[in-house]
């Protein structure tokens, strides 16, 4: 062995000495050398080289997560974020309409609407439509993945009782990732609960404890670290076309994803301007929004299609807002902001309109945040069942919880 690494040694620093050999090792034109000990020697390093140990090849790592998605939120992007920096390729289950109503109760969203939304997240690799709903070692053979993940809230199974994850967390394929707190979809509906169709313009609601969780528990709102792990960093380039769209984006839904899609598609960079809770509340009513500015923002920031977001953006654009951001072109949903504006006043896009930049998108749906508040009030009683023991589950993890480092 020293020998063969003696006489490597001696052939490379040769090699390197001679760009002659060296082309002539590199184009593999062995027979055209004359001379008969160089050729023996060469022909060594050739074997030697050939005869190395290959370094195993590293396959992708693939991780697994399910998920209802139902009512999306920061929440369930940031388990995703931390999904994918376990591994190489993300796979979402989105779990089917049955089987959520079977083992949670009636899901707010339909799966197409769901499954959208995971689609659109700018950390899943791939989907796995309609899945069952409690993961066990046959469904992660199925979808081809070495690991499973989930939050560190445990997951107890309706039928039985028991952890949920607990077969695939025995076979030691079960990874833990913080869950985020201050949010959550329990939550989120236990406030649309608290609205009726006369409520909804006209009173606060109050709080209500077999609805919403103890607000005296942890209400961590988004931090910088937070909003830099969604944000891409990307800086817009001075060729770059950059599209401006804005509004509330509340309770971001299928009908949103489609129009940022559309939105990014006719530029290069796609900056969206988020209006803050005040300017919704005044424009669309007491109750709106569901979601607050940082959540919003953090839920705009984790689709593929965005590149930026303004927080706080004003609600008329300006001729010198679009200097500044060098907008090349601003775009509109066919379902108008200004819809059922509360505030009478000028086209928020008078000077757009003006300078000719000014596009609509056409949307393919009518959903809306409206749209959804309707859906929960409508079936109340089923979702007052299923929040009351969703906020049973809460209440009891916020009591027991233990410290988990975040990824």
């Amino acid at each position: 062995m020293e020998l063969e690494i003696s006489l490597l040694a001696g052939l490379l620093a040769k090699i390197n000495a001679r760009p002659d050999i060296s082309d002539l090792l590199l184009g593999g034109e062995l027979s055209g050398i004359n001379n008969p000990a160089v050729e023996e020697k060469l022909n060594q390093l050739m074997t030697y080289l050939e005869n190395i140990p290959k370094a195993p090849q590293r396959l992708p790592v693939r991780i697994y997560m399910a998920a209802c998605m139902d009512l999306i939120h920061s929440g369930h992007f940031n388990c995703m974020r931390q999904a994918k920096a376990l591994g190489d390729i993300l796979v979402v289950g989105v779990i089917s309409d049955e089987e959520i109503a079977r083992c949670k109760g009636p899901p707010v969203m339909k799966q197409a609407e769901r499954r959208a939304l995971a689609e659109a997240c700018k950390w899943v690799d791939e989907i796995a439509d309609g899945v069952e709903y409690y993961v066990n070692l046959e469904i992660l053979a199925r979808v081809k993945c070495d690991y499973v993940i989930h939050g560190d809230d445990l997951a107890i199974r309706k039928d039985t009782g028991t952890d949920a994850y607990e077969e695939v967390r025995n076979a030691g394929k079960l990874k833990v990732v913080k869950r985020t707190e201050g949010i959550s979809t329990t939550e989120m509906v236990g406030k649309m609960l608290l609205m009726t169709a006369e409520e909804n313009k006209e009173a606060q609601p109050t709080q209500v404890s077999n609805l919403v969780r103890n607000p005296k528990t942890s209400n961590f709102l988004a931090t910088t670290r937070r909003i830099n792990q969604f944000s891409s960093g990307r800086i817009p380039q001075p060729t770059d076309k950059i599209v401006y769209i804005d509004g509330s984006f509340d309770l971001i839904h299928m009908g949103h994803v489609e129009t940022l899609k559309a939105a990014r598609e006719l530029g290069d960079y796609l900056i969206v301007g988020v209006h803050d809770d005040k300017t919704v509340n005044q424009h669309k009513g007491k109750n709106f929004p569901i979601m607050h500015l940082n959540e919003r923002t953090l839920n705009l920031l984790a689709m593929k299609y965005v590149d930026d977001v303004i927080m706080g953006a004003p609600w008329e654009i300006t001729e010198d807002m679009i200097r500044t951001l060098n907008i090349s072109l601003v775009v509109q949903g066919s379902y108008h902001k200004d819809v059922i504006d509360e505030v009478a006043g000028n086209d928020p896009y008078s000077v757009p309109k003006k300078l000719g930049i000014y596009q609509e998108i056409q949307s393919n749906t009518t959903l809306n945040a409206e749209e959804i508040v309707k859906r929960i009030v409508e079936h109340r009683m089923l979702y007052v069942q299923r929040n009351t023991r969703m906020v049973e589950n809460e209440n009891q993890y916020y009591k027991n919880k233990t410290y988990v480092s975040e990824i």
